[in-house]
């Protein structure tokens, strides 16, 4: 038998990790499953209002097993899949597939066709317990990945940290950029595939580049690059702090906001550009040295 937490879990933020603690209290010696879902519902409803993504699958289902799930199950989203009954997703899903003897959901859960189904006809399966936590009872104002990622949108890379309680991060391929930064004496990794999830507001910040085992304090930029004439779209690059010769195109690589430094701006000229760099690299070494 297990203990089923159902949700999207975008982020594995406070508010989900608090649904995974209270499964934890009551897991005993049976197992804790975390059923969630990709991609995310709203692709397959309404397409054009998918929201950009806190955490991709893979760091997802990582970050699940590190807040005390056993296992994690993900299920496929897809019309059909949506089209199930909230009877059979109960029978199918929680009872033959994942055994459940308790099943954990925050107080707004609905599931099956057209969202039928909701807290109250879930507490009514007498095959397990049905356990609602009210996410908002330790919050004034519920921890929810909205707003987390309105949070990292607008920049504020301090309160998504607190509410994810850990730096925002993007996932992607080193890819080649301007090389800009490699002639002026600050060669940054430009990170490429990350279509799709939640990018910053455009901005300087402070915070980490890893690239396999390796992870270095970073100065991160996030713009066009105004100073510049000619320079293509938006990029998001970073300066491992204090690091030469790296060669890291086509490498994954993961880059972590933990402070925002300034705005983006344009300046008259190379020089006032790199006196303003090396104060931006001073203040992310000292502040990634805390």
């Amino acid at each position: 038998m297990s203990i089923v937490v159902i949700g999207n879990f975008d982020g594995v933020h406070k508010g989900h990790q608090q649904i995974l603690n209270r499964a934890k209290e009551i897991a005993g010696d049976e197992k804790i499953v975390a059923l969630t879902f990709d991609p995310h519902p709203v692709s397959i409803f309404a397409p054009e209002r998918t929201p950009t993504l806190l955490t991709i699958l893979s760091d997802k289902i990582e970050l699940l097993k590190i807040h005390n799930a056993d296992q994690v199950a993900v299920i496929k989203f897809t019309k059909e899949f949506a089209a199930m009954s909230p009877e059979d997703f109960v029978k199918k899903v929680l009872i033959e597939q994942l055994k459940a003897s308790k099943v954990i959901v925050g107080q707004n859960f609905t599931y099956g066709f057209k969202a039928a189904g909701n807290v109250e006809t879930l507490s009514q399966n007498t095959k397990f317990e049905t356990i609602v936590l009210d996410l908002q009872s330790n919050a004034e104002e519920a921890i929810s990945s909205t707003r987390i990622r309105t949070a990292v949108t607008n920049g504020d890379v301090d309160a998504a940290r607190e509410m994810l309680t850990r730096p925002h991060r993007l996932d992607g391929i080193v890819v080649h950029g301007e090389k800009r930064g490699r002639e002026i004496g600050y060669p940054t990794a430009n990170l490429g595939n990350i279509e799709g999830q939640t990018i910053p507001k455009d901005g300087v910040y402070a915070g980490w580049l890893t690239v396999g085992i390796d992870r270095w304090p970073a100065a991160i930029s996030i713009g066009t690059n105004p100073t510049f004439e000619g320079v293509r779209g938006r990029q998001v690059e970073a300066y491992a702090l204090d690091q030469v010769g790296l060669d890291l195109y086509t490498k994954p690589a993961t880059i972590e906001f933990g402070w925002r430094l300034r705005d983006t701006l344009k300046f008259d000229g190379l020089e006032p550009l790199l006196e303003q760099m090396a104060k931006d690299c001073l203040e992310a070494r000292r502040l990634t040295e805390l």
